[in-house]
């Protein structure tokens, strides 16, 4: 059995939330009853669902011979015999518990028992010929027993997530050109840059238009738009006027270089009041940059490089990063474990008459590791690991981040670019190490668990500019159920 995925996609009161509440229990007990009633689901070898659910082609299933789960008959809906017309429903329920144990940052106050976190997406996929698709999603995203509340990115309770539809123009067999326009996620390459933020609460959507275009083994995508906001009611949430993104991204194999790949890409940003530690003011921010990443034979590679330029208010902006994940498995071992080594380092603002503070833009919601403290803003880190392989679908991961700032002259930033320690009362440079794990199980093809541990251990510039601030230990639990 195989599933095919479109190519032209390139790889977040008590008593209102009874009735989610409710769902969720339902969901889990009817999980486990499809697991009971039929134990051979789990064994079945079908593909994944995809961090980006409109990538998903369910037209296989136009042969009758190929449904072998409970769900296919939502997956495809022909609405003519010759199958060109078909409808394919999905959907995610996710519940999320976190626990910091000391106030940090932007996470402040604490919370005793910790606090949970709720998502379920919804989506329908129309299939008009192979030529027109119209794709819609929604998301509810709900938060309970929070200290202080839910942050920015923990609730929305019902909102018009995605909403797009695609014209697609095939040259031949493997070239194509689709315009894509309306509400839509948007990832590329390792998520450093452009993310759907998939461990936060809510995931982040673009109002944009976009030409995908798939030329043989390349790709390349052009777009404009503008980020999402997130508001908390229902069918609220609107574009970011103050915000624009446009650029374009090419991805495709180096056949001259075994196991090479190649992403090249030119992003641009405009935000009004963008705010750092020099300032607010209007920025206007250019990126160029290239990723680097295969395999060939034990060792892996995935770097990255960015350079910015532009101007923030009367000031230019000269900023940029190096990042890379480097691994090696030891395929022979028991376990397969794979040993790996992730450095990065990102300009800080040094004064003058250029800003030298990286904007990261629109990068993952867990950067560095599941606590989310600290974003790549002028910072080096240094952080080994290893992940092993406990069982066919168990996996745990381990590593230690080891932070220092990268300007003495700028503070360190938070994922969303709010500033967490200005800089000024320390010209310390170390700012933590923050050790890891993670546990993870593939409990069949719907169900994944996820255990996460972090701890937070401050370095002299935290403790000499926020002389409160304590080490402490994050812990979450993750259960989502897909289909």
């Amino acid at each position: 059995m195989s599933l095919r995925v479109h190519r032209l996609g390139l790889a977040d009161s008590s008593a209102s939330h009874g009735p989610v509440v409710s769902l969720w229990r339902m969901g889990i007990s009817f999980t486990a009853l499809v697991v009971i009633l039929d134990p051979a689901l789990l064994a079945a070898e079908r593909p994944s669902y995809g961090t980006l659910r409109y990538n998903e082609d369910w037209s296989f299933l136009r042969d009758p011979a190929q449904r072998a789960e409970f769900f296919d008959g939502t997956k495809y809906i022909s609405f003519r015999t010759n199958g060109t017309w078909y409808l394919s429903f999905g959907g995610e329920a996710r519940v999320k518990y976190e626990r910091y144990d000391e106030p940090v940052f932007n996470q402040k106050p604490a919370d005793e028992d910790g606090f949970l976190l709720q998502r379920y997406l919804l989506h329908a996929d129309l299939h008009a010929t192979p030529y027109f698709r119209v794709f819609g999603q929604l998301q509810s995203s709900l938060e309970e027993f929070r200290s202080g509340g839910p942050r920015p990115s923990d609730r929305d309770d019902l909102d018009l997530h995605q909403a797009f539809f695609d014209a697609s123009l095939p040259w031949d067999a493997q070239d194509s050109v689709t315009l894509r326009a309306g509400r839509q996620e948007m990832a590329y390459g390792s998520q450093r840059l452009i993310s759907v933020r998939e461990s936060p609460n809510n995931r982040l959507a673009f109002d944009a238009v976009r030409v995908l275009a798939q030329f043989g083994e390349w790709r390349a995508d052009g777009w404009a738009g503008q980020p999402v906001e997130i508001d908390r009611g229902i069918f609220d949430d609107q574009r970011i006027g103050e915000t624009a993104f446009w650029g374009g991204y090419l991805t495709g194999p180096l056949h001259f270089i075994p196991g090479f790949n190649a992403d090249l890409y030119y992003l641009g940003l405009s935000r009004q009041n963008a705010k750092f530690a020099r300032g607010t003011a209007d920025e206007l921010r250019h990126s160029l940059g290239t990723r680097l990443f295969g395999k060939r034979w034990a060792l892996d590679w995935n770097f990255e490089f960015v350079g910015q330029f532009g101007s923030f208010g009367d000031d230019g902006i000269l900023a940029w990063t190096a990042a890379s994940d480097t691994g090696w498995t030891f395929a022979g071992a028991p376990g397969k474990p794979r040993v790996f080594l992730r450095a990065d380092i990102a300009s800080g603002d040094r004064g003058g008459s250029n800003l030298g503070t990286f904007n990261p833009l629109f990068p993952r919601g867990t950067y560095f590791n599941e606590a989310a403290l600290i974003g790549p803003q002028n910072l080096m880190d240094l952080q080994p690991g290893i992940e092993l392989a406990l069982a066919k679908s168990v996996r745990l991961t381990a590593s230690c981040d080891l932070m220092w700032r990268e300007s003495l002259d700028d503070g360190i930033y938070g994922v969303a670019l709010n500033l967490q320690v200005p800089p000024g009362a320390s010209r310390e440079r170390y700012v933590g190490t923050f050790p890891s794990a993670s546990l993870a199980w593939q409990a069949g093809r719907h169900l994944g668990l996820t255990l996460n541990y972090v701890a937070y251990l401050f370095g002299d510039f935290v403790k000499d500019s926020s002389p409160s601030q304590k080490n402490g230990n994050y812990v979450s639990a993750v259960a989502t159920f897909r289909f």
